[in-house]
């Protein structure tokens, strides 16, 4: 399909900018690029700015509580809980950065969200971000009912670095016996060290995120070309992807790494995981996040609310009339 209008539109006014590409920029001016979008804060139930204990020192997060005034029997009951991690290519980005398209998720889901404030490359190499990851999303669980929310009904999600990041956590909460993830939401993911697919070629140049830029993010994020075999940084690198939680994977037809969130999400069927998948014709990387810029981000975060409803709904009492388990 032809590139999206609006697209069109964002990419040329970028190029107007004359901002330097990211791979020639430092981190610290990097990072002055990607600013919380200036659009109107979409109301809340609750919002609450805190941090938790964390591998190496305390960890942001901001919890989002859905607005409920038009389901008051909903504020009774526990709400499934959505980890959200951030993206930039574990070098840039926050949760000021993503604060928009958390709070449009979790209003259409119902879900509370949890945005995590995880380390950043380089001064914190692989794998600090994948241990503050893990470790929110282990809180969250443990956390469940002060938050209002079913430790039964955790989810991950993330964009770009954020849905590795994603990946990762359902990989290691797997292999480590817990917590138990019921879903995993991976927005345009990366899922490889640089691989040799042809979505790199055919949009590694014009369409935002370019492949210069992509191998920056991994000589900033790694201590070393080799830690790309550990599936904690490439999960597409992982021998048994089998056991893991369903997955919802979203990507973008200008991006990059188009072709490998469609692997990734091919391994894990052929391991017998329930995949999902939302291709955005026309897209380019990075445009959910854009709620005031793209019509589309609006209609695929209906989508993907969509996908967390039926994911985390709640299962019907069991056979003997006992309330579940969940």
């Amino acid at each position: 399909m032809p590139l999206d209008p609006q697209a069109q539109v964002f990419l040329d006014k970028f190029a107007a900018s004359q901002a330097p590409p990211m791979h020639t920029l430092s981190p610290p001016d990097a990072r002055a690029l990607v600013v919380p979008l200036q659009m109107p804060k979409e109301t809340m139930g609750r919002l609450d700015n805190r941090t938790i204990p964390g591998p190496a020192g305390e960890i942001p997060v901001r919890i989002y509580h859905p607005r409920s005034e038009n389901e008051p029997a909903a504020e009774a009951s526990p709400r499934p809980i959505v980890v959200y991690f951030h993206g930039g290519g574990w070098v840039v980005g926050s949760i000021a950065s993503h604060d928009a398209i958390c709070r449009r998720l979790c209003n259409l889901s119902g879900c509370i969200f949890i945005s995590v404030g995880y380390r950043l490359a380089p001064e914190h190499k692989f794998p600090a971000a994948v241990d503050d990851c893990y470790t929110a999303t282990a809180w969250a669980t443990i956390n469940a009912p002060e938050l209002g929310g079913d430790p039964d009904r955790i989810a991950v999600c993330g964009d770009s670095a954020g849905g590795n990041l994603a990946a990762v956590v359902a990989l290691l909460a797997r292999d480590r016996g817990g917590p138990p993830l019921a879903h995993q939401s991976l927005i345009y993911p990366i899922t490889d060290y640089m691989p040799e697919f042809d979505s790199y070629r055919r949009n590694g140049a014009d369409y935002f995120l370019t492949t210069g830029s992509i191998q920056w993010f991994w000589d900033h994020y790694l201590n070393d070309p080799s830690q790309a075999d550990d599936p904690a940084a490439a999960p597409i690198r992982a021998e048994d992807l089998s056991g893991l939680p369903p997955a919802t994977i979203l990507v973008a037809e200008f991006d990059p790494l188009y072709d490998e969130g469609l692997a990734y999400a091919d391994r894990l069927e052929q391991a017998g995981v329930p995949v999902e998948r939302i291709i955005c014709n026309g897209q380019i990387h990075g445009f959910l996040r854009r709620l005031d810029t793209f019509d589309s981000a609006n209609e695929v975060a209906q989508q993907l609310a969509h996908s967390l409803q039926t994911a985390l709904r709640e299962p019907p009492p069991s056979e003997c009339g006992d309330p579940s388990p969940l």
